[in-house]
């Protein structure tokens, strides 16, 4: 089998989003947009976020033999995802339901659907896949021991697993072990630390916990912090990444693409930090158009992006 730059194993929804001027309270209903629907999950927007840069992506993942799952192979074939591990499955293709306010911040429900049926039996049988891979990419919108099998089959056979554990699940020590890196947003971050029981969780500044989650057990860690940019840390300590100044229109999955991003240039053989200061212009970049997938780049709109302006951190205002 020829060698992929990288393989998702992970979950593939529906986006079903709705725009609102603020998201409701507890008990108080919103009125809202039309209902847009978009080809998303963790899993398929990381493998459409590195095939549209240029990656050779497969993805390991189920959806259903419905209208939702035909839109999500129709994106990652578009975008030239290798679809060969991508198996149909009788439960509905697992949906998401997004509000997005004006500021581009959104709050998500995950109906797994399909995504709940993906084994380790799965994984197993994909091991050739997984073999051939330079990087593995995971979430958890997939059951906790599926990932756990796929980051153990990434290990046996020599190859690079790269971790973003959301929604944050307590990790199986090995597991963790194995992240290079651990990607978490400030919310994971915080819920790992208490998990871990360690006092870093509730500390001010984000070096901690970048620093907290380091002494946890994972060879590297990333902090992503939005419009603050990223921390990088290993163990040759901890390196702040700046992020370019957009306008944001729409969040949602922009770390998704930030991950992509990063694993592919790792696979590429860069080191964490220039993978990283590369992953926060493709997620500035995706925060300036709608939707998860559609809105992700190619590596020429990279690339004209970082000339827009003087200085590396100029992409688009």
């Amino acid at each position: 089998m020829d060698p992929y730059d990288l393989v998702v194993v992970g979950s593939a929804n529906a986006d079903l989003v709705v725009a609102v001027e603020r998201r409701p309270e507890a008990g108080e209903t919103v009125l809202g947009s039309d209902l847009v629907t978009h080809p998303g999950g963790k899993g398929a927007n990381q493998a459409v976020a590195a095939a549209r840069l240029g990656a050779s992506a497969a993805l390991l993942a189920r959806i259903g033999a419905d209208g939702h799952g035909d839109l999500l192979a129709d994106s990652l074939r578009g975008a030239g995802v290798d679809t060969s591990g991508v198996l149909v499955d009788g439960t509905p293709t697992g949906v998401a339901l997004i509000t997005v306010d004006p500021s581009g911040n959104n709050s998500i429900v995950v109906s797994p659907g399909a995504n709940a049926r993906l084994t380790p039996q799965d994984v197993r049988q994909a091991e050739p896949l997984l073999a051939a891979a330079r990087v593995v990419s995971l979430q958890l919108e997939i059951p906790l021991d599926t990932a756990a099998e796929a980051v153990r089959t990434a290990v046996r056979n020599g190859t690079r697993v790269v971790l973003n554990p959301s929604p944050p699940a307590p990790l199986p020590a090995d597991v963790l072990a194995a992240c290079d890196p651990l990607v978490v947003n400030e919310h994971e971050a915080r819920h790992l630390l208490r998990a871990a029981e360690h006092g870093a969780a509730d500390a001010a500044s984000p070096h901690e916990w970048a620093a907290g989650l380091l002494a946890a057990g994972p060879r590297s860690v990333v902090v992503t912090l939005g419009e603050r940019g990223a921390l990088v840390a290993d163990a040759d300590g901890v390196l702040p990444v700046p992020t370019p100044r957009v306008e944001a229109v729409d969040t949602t999955g922009a770390g998704d693409a930030f991950t992509a991003a990063l694993a592919w240039r790792l696979a590429r053989g860069e080191a964490l930090a220039d993978a990283a200061r590369f992953a926060v212009r493709v997620g500035a970049l995706a925060v300036t158009r709608p939707g998860a997938q559609e809105s992700y780049p190619t590596l020429e709109e990279v690339d004209q992006g970082r000339r827009a302006e003087p200085g590396t951190e100029a992409v688009e205002r």
